[in-house]
């Protein structure tokens, strides 16, 4: 658990600093003075890794530094792991956050409507807001309020003039990076279907995480991708490199390179990072001759349904889908964050990220964890232990239904018994 303040609601930093104490972004173990001067044990990380395949790192010789490179990581993209009609690749080193930020508004300029959800990422709030389009929020996950919305829209026309919308975008994330939770897209899909809306999906969390073989919310309740008019995602996590990708019918990525700014403006990715992002590709896909992705993917859902079940067996509230790697743990008490970090950093040097106003409500801050496949069993019981002990001293274990991993013995001798 790389170490972060609070922050507006689902920011991602590469980064993440706990007052003035540096924490490494690797979830690769105990860490000794390797790259910072803390002894911190490691669960997450905001540049996460939920596959690790930061540890497959592609070292590229001079002789693949040229085109090929980025010729070849377009199709592998396009081929294998995101099966669309087009593909728009990472334009340079854009964090996630600015490729939202970039693209949004070619879809939906003015004349246009956006139904967003309530918890979407910064990046999409801010892409949606720069726009022109009109803008309304929809409960979060709530398929009736969505519904609602869409029916309004028909009806009702563009305020004052009453024309048509000359589009409908529905904006949703496939995991939301502060509450855990998934998209319920089966349903999202039937409403965009009845109602001739698009949909914009972005797969920063579950991409690589979710789904038989990992490629995302859309095999995870298992969908054709074509229901989804545009995916995007980052290769900072599951990918271990940096950038971008978006991806949708070939016009539309045509369209896309012709008229962004960040095609225009911005730099090609680097071959390195390119390279890493096809090994990393190649290993989930199986490309590479072995079985590792596949494990990875499978370790990785066990290690998120063990954390999540020790979690509630422990007795505190965790938020979003078991299925989910992104485990938010409730604090509530804003006075309670601090403590929360500072002890479990002091006392077992173990790095977590809390989040507090305005990232989250008032009255709603929270730990978040985010799980990877290569962390161990060892691992996890080492941080669950730790958080038992934090959560009976801060007085955290919120749950009604706990049981604790470290139950106090008695001696049945010394019970006297009523008559």
């Amino acid at each position: 658990m790389s170490c972060g303040v609070g922050r507006r609601r689902g920011s991602d930093p590469a980064l993440l600093w706990l007052w003035h104490r540096p924490a490494a972004t690797v979830p690769i173990g105990p860490l000794y003075s390797i790259v910072y001067i803390y002894h911190i044990f490691l669960i997450q990380s905001s540049v996460d890794g939920h596959l690790g395949c930061f540890r497959v790192l592609a070292i590229v010789n001079s002789a693949a530094m040229n085109m090929w490179v980025h010729v070849s990581f377009s199709r592998k993209v396009l081929s294998g792991y995101m099966p669309k009609s087009g593909i728009a690749g990472s334009y340079g080193s854009f964090l996630h956050y600015l490729f939202g930020l970039c693209f949004i508004g070619l879809f939906s300029p003015q004349g246009c409507l956006i139904l967003s959800d309530e918890l979407n990422h910064a990046s999409l709030v801010l892409g949606a807001r720069l726009s022109g389009a009109t803008i309304r929020i929809f409960k979060h996950n709530n398929v009736q309020s969505l519904e609602k919305l869409l029916r309004d829209a028909i009806i009702y026309g563009q305020p004052r003039t009453r024309r048509a919308w000359k589009k409908i975008l529905i904006l949703v994330e496939g995991i939301y990076s502060m509450e855990g939770s998934i998209v319920y897209l089966p349903q999202i899909v039937a409403l965009k279907k009845k109602y001739k809306a698009y949909l914009y999906i972005d797969e920063a969390h579950s991409i690589g995480s979710l789904g038989p073989t990992g490629r995302g919310v859309v095999e995870f309740f298992g969908m054709d991708p074509r229901d989804v008019d545009v995916c995007m995602g980052t290769f900072t996590k599951s990918f271990g490199a940096s950038g971008g990708y978006l991806a949708g019918r070939k016009d539309l990525v045509d369209y896309l390179r012709a008229h962004s700014h960040s095609a225009a403006y911005a730099t090609s990715m680097s071959p390195p990072v390119a390279e890493q992002i096809i090994r990393s590709m190649k290993l989930i896909m199986g490309l590479d001759g072995t079985t590792q992705g596949l494990q990875r993917v499978q370790q990785l859902a066990k290690n998120t349904r063990y954390f999540r079940q020790r979690l509630s067996q422990l007795g505190f509230i965790i938020y979003g889908n078991e299925a989910s790697p992104v485990v938010p743990l409730l604090l509530y008490m804003p006075a309670k964050v601090a403590a929360f970090a500072r002890h479990l950093l002091n006392r077992y040097k173990i790095g977590v990220v809390v989040v507090g106003f305005p990232a989250t409500p008032l009255a709603e801050a929270r730990a978040r964890f985010c799980i990877s496949a290569t962390h161990t069993r060892e691992m996890l019981d080492k941080v669950l232990e730790a958080l038992d002990e934090i959560g009976d001293l801060l007085h955290v274990k919120y749950s009604r239904h706990r049981k604790s991993a470290r139950p106090e013995l008695y001696d049945e001798s010394s019970f006297e018994l009523e008559d």
